[in-house]
């Protein structure tokens, strides 16, 4: 692809900022390239290939999140403060997310078919003043959004589909919009506490059904998808490694599914399609297996020699720049570098912007209001 593909002028206003930002990481890389004996060329232009694997993104985690109740936060620090402290922050809704260039998400799920399961949670009851709750949302049929049944239940969309439609109506109005990749988590886990709701499980006609929920939102041309990547190859980890993934060029305006699931979860949504066939999401698997693309290694400490690893192989990798609030509490952006560092694509964070729940100068970026680079691991290789 070349540089001029890349800084168009017939950009939609409200994306000229991601072409604005690629444009200054491209002073860096190109010098980068000229200097480099396999990139040099005698020709008057610079012409480079980008490949969806070849950017760095920062991703808000739990998207959806708003912050819990002030009142209910208070109750969770008297009877259990450390976790009281890991569940308090929040984001802006996932429009204003995306207006301000952030392009990967993450949604939770809870499977709620009949509905009403999650209408009448449990930290509304023990608080004299809650604030808003739709328990009319909550009462119709479908995959609920939030982040922990009873006590963590507030969020900018109660509906998986609403939060689908929102990402829908903007990838609309930003037609050349940059590749977004929307991580889903499965929620399923029993809280062993008195009056706590308990989830119901991830069957196989549940996992069928997250699927058939995006699909019915999204048709298959905004997506990519495993057997548009796996294209003629035998398996999908073979496609990526032989082939690579597609140009960056081709899939301007797509949406990418990544199931973060593991075990039981995967073999039943592996269950029937062989390589992903037909699958909608791409899932989390080690290397060495016919699925494996997409890895998610949260911890850049403790995984960063393997992510570079994969990364330089071929595979994408999603990891952490902070979590629990300790890096935004401590100012402490270590974590971060060791995730740029490292290479990995995906690079999710509660903090794009400042914290709005305590006093914390912390805020990750690749640059003064920028949110994505070229891949220096990728680029550079």
């Amino acid at each position: 692809m070349q540089i001029s593909s890349i800084i168009s002028m017939n950009t939609p206003l409200k994306t000229n900022i991601e072409y604005f930002n690629l444009v200054k990481n491209l002073i860096y890389s190109i010098t980068i390239i000229l200097l480099s004996s396999s990139f040099f060329s005698c020709k008057s232009r610079v012409d480079l290939r980008l490949t969806l694997n070849d950017i760095q993104i920062v991703g808000s985690h739990n998207s959806y999140k708003k912050a819990i109740d002030p009142e209910l936060m208070d109750i969770l620090h008297v009877n259990d403060s450390n976790l009281a402290i890991t569940l308090d922050y929040a984001h802006v809704d996932i429009l204003e997310q995306l207006s301000v260039g952030m392009r990967s998400l993450e949604l939770d799920l809870f499977h709620d078919p009949a509905g009403g399961r999650y209408s009448d949670p449990l930290g509304l009851k023990v608080i004299e003043n809650p604030s808003f709750y739709d328990t009319a949302k909550m009462r119709e049929p479908g995959f609920k959004v939030f982040h922990v049944q009873d006590i963590d239940f507030r969020t900018h969309y109660y509906l998986f589909s609403d939060a689908l439609e929102v990402i829908r109506n903007w990838s609309d109005d930003n037609p050349d919009h940059l590749p977004l990749i929307i991580t889903i988590n499965l929620k399923d886990e029993i809280i062993a506490w008195e009056g706590f709701t308990n989830p119901l499980t991830f069957h196989k006609n549940a996992l069928d059904s997250v699927d058939q929920e995006i699909l019915s939102v999204l048709e298959w041309d905004r997506l990519i998808y495993p057997d548009l990547v796996r294209g003629s190859y035998k398996t999908l980890e073979a496609a990526i490694l032989e082939n690579g993934w597609p140009d960056l060029d081709d899939v301007r305006g797509k949406m990418m599914f990544v199931l973060d699931a593991s075990g039981s979860k995967n073999d039943l949504y592996m269950d029937g399609h062989p390589s992903l066939s037909q699958r909608v999401m791409f899932i989390n698997v080690e290397e060495g297996q016919p699925e494996a693309a997409f890895r998610i290694l949260n911890n850049p400490f403790i995984s960063f020699n393997k992510i570079r690893e994969l990364v330089q192989q071929g595979y994408m990798v999603r990891t952490r720049a902070d979590a629990n609030t300790i890096e935004a509490r401590m100012n402490d952006y270590s974590r971060w570098e060791r995730a740029k560092e490292s290479g990995a694509q995906v690079i999710s964070t509660d903090y794009y912007m400042l914290s709005m729940l305590f006093e914390s100068n912390y805020a990750v970026g690749f640059g003064r209001d920028t949110i994505f680079r070229l891949n220096p691991l990728r680029i550079n290789k």
